[in-house]
């Protein structure tokens, strides 16, 4: 008798789990004698059968009845507030010239026959097609500055931004940042409408959002979710920083850059990708938290790039470091971390912050200024709101013993200095392709020349006029392009430093080195 009472009140049980309300009522409606019993859970289940457990009782009362009217949340203001403040991007890729190169089978087989000895690369000037793009962004200040995603505008020659009311303006790009993929762009008026920054921090798990864009040129599409997760990483670049609001609200293509909105009509995330195997909308739409853009916004305002802190590590989740070593046939390794939530520290850079206040290898990183760490996505979304020189108190656990650092962040220079946001411009000259009478004078098959010089740091150097530039930091410089990417290579770079190797028009060799970090 008491394996069946037990039996009987599990299945009961489960169908109220399930079935809510309905399932509630089969307690009630059951008889006394089928649920009697004196064993240990006799008189507990006697209770129950008779209606005397408080607890069930106000959980029924609670719940609404069908004769009362259902309270819902009003979206409505919010969508709209949004879809003014939300604006439709269209940008333009203009034709241009390349250089690319490729491997021709024959020329590598005949080739080496008769001495050519290329190893069959070959080169070939093509010219790509005209590209249109649209996206969406959200206007943060009525003076006109608009967020976005980076692959929105990313090498954009024209971007045009028009409004909810079909106002249309033509957009700058004030900057970019790769790795959040978020940009900066302004338009030029004042009284725009806007969106309020809300604190994605306070976002809960299950609370409802809309997500505002333009999908498939559908201006000012409305789509209502809720929070399915928070901090997803999805690992869609290879450097980047990801800490994603996950959330079921539509996102296709043509809404990134557009807004995620709660329910007081707040901005809380830039959509910026989905995750579908079809490339449509599949049920989970992904969007980079407000916490993440404030900073990016600010750094990009003030200093014209993003400042971006540093803790001097590599690491991964803890859980799935331990899930990786009980994998590996040998793995005798020690796993008992006194944890299995936080960040495994798996190296140590030699000149980076956590190194210089005393942090190791195998350490467990479980909170920064006090707030619980539980993963890498967590950990990088906390330390983009600092900037380098700023001082964190770090948490952590080494030989399972709770500990604490001060570290002091530093930038991907391995120092605390202001990284400037170098451009071409601060060369101070314009730059024009070899005519095909240049490279036959000067038998050369490649390269740009100086046609304008200004004040700036070429002059500086003791560059002149029409000088020809080949190299720059050991790169075969065939475009302006090559070398807008040797120089941002270089701006990046500890070193900062140009080497540029070229001839001037005699023909005579040359070498200037450009300091990019000296005013």
């Amino acid at each position: 008798m008491k394996k069946s009472v037990k039996k009987f009140y599990g299945i009961v049980a489960a169908v109220a789990l399930a079935s809510g309300v309905t399932g509630a009522f089969a307690y009630s409606a059951a008889s006394g004698s089928a649920f009697s019993g004196d064993g240990e859970n006799g008189q507990q289940t006697e209770k129950i059968i008779k209606g005397k457990d408080v607890s069930l009782e106000q959980n029924l009362s609670s719940r609404p009845q069908a004769n009362q009217p259902m309270q819902y949340i009003d979206l409505t203001t919010a969508a709209e507030r949004a879809c003014n403040a939300v604006v439709y991007i269209k940008v333009v890729q203009n034709s241009k010239t390349q250089m690319i190169e490729y491997n021709d089978p024959f020329e590598d087989f005949f080739g080496d026959f008769f001495g050519r000895g290329n190893g069959g690369q070959q080169r070939r000037r093509v010219q790509t097609p005209k590209r249109e793009g649209a996206g969406s962004g959200v206007l943060i200040s009525s003076d006109g500055y608009i967020v976005t995603n980076n692959h929105v505008v990313a090498d954009a020659d024209q971007i045009t931004i028009t409004l909810n009311d079909n106002r249309e303006y033509s957009a700058r790009v004030i900057g970019t940042d790769p790795d959040t993929d978020l940009a900066l762009v302004k338009i030029d008026d004042t009284g725009l409408p806007t969106l309020p920054i809300g604190d994605s921090d306070a976002l809960k798990v299950g609370e409802w959002v809309l997500a505002v864009g333009n999908p498939f040129n559908l201006t000012s599409t409305v789509t209502a979710g809720i929070v399915s997760a928070k901090a997803r990483h999805l690992g869609a670049s290879r450097n980047g920083i990801e800490s994603f609001i996950q959330t079921d609200a539509a996102i296709n293509q043509g809404n990134s850059g557009g807004a995620l909105v709660n329910a007081q009509g707040e901005l809380v995330g830039i959509n910026a990708m989905l995750y579908s195997q079809t490339g449509s909308y599949s049920g989970y739409g992904f969007a980079i938290p407000t916490t993440i853009m404030k900073k990016v916004v600010a750094d990009i305002k003030e200093y014209g790039t993003v400042q971006r802190a540093l803790l001097g590590i590599s690491g991964m989740d803890l859980n799935l470091y331990i899930d990786g070593e009980k994998a590996k046939e040998d793995g005798k390794k020690d796993l008992d971390f006194g944890t299995n939530k936080g960040v495994y520290v798996a190296e140590v850079t030699d000149d980076g912050a956590a190194k210089a206040a005393g942090l190791r290898k195998d350490d467990v990183i479980t909170s920064v200024d006090g707030k619980e760490i539980t993963k890498m996505s967590e950990l990088q979304e906390a330390v983009t709101r600092y900037r380098p020189g700023d001082k964190v108190l770090v948490g952590f656990l080494r030989d399972k013993k709770e500990m604490t650092a001060t570290l002091t962040l530093k930038n991907s220079n391995g120092n605390t200095n202001v990284v400037k946001a170098n451009n071409l411009s601060v060369l101070g000259a314009e730059f024009k392709p070899l005519t095909d009478k240049q490279k036959e004078n000067l038998n050369l098959s490649y390269g740009i020349q100086v046609s304008k010089l200004k004040d700036g740091k070429l002059k500086d150097a003791g560059v002149k006029e029409n000088f020809i530039i080949l190299k720059v930091n050991n790169m075969n410089i065939r475009s302006v392009e090559d070398l807008e990417t040797a120089f941002k290579n270089a701006s990046n770079s500890a070193e900062q430093t140009l080497w540029i190797w070229g001839k001037d028009p005699s023909g005579k060799s040359l070498s200037y080195a450009i300091l990019l970090n000296e005013e």
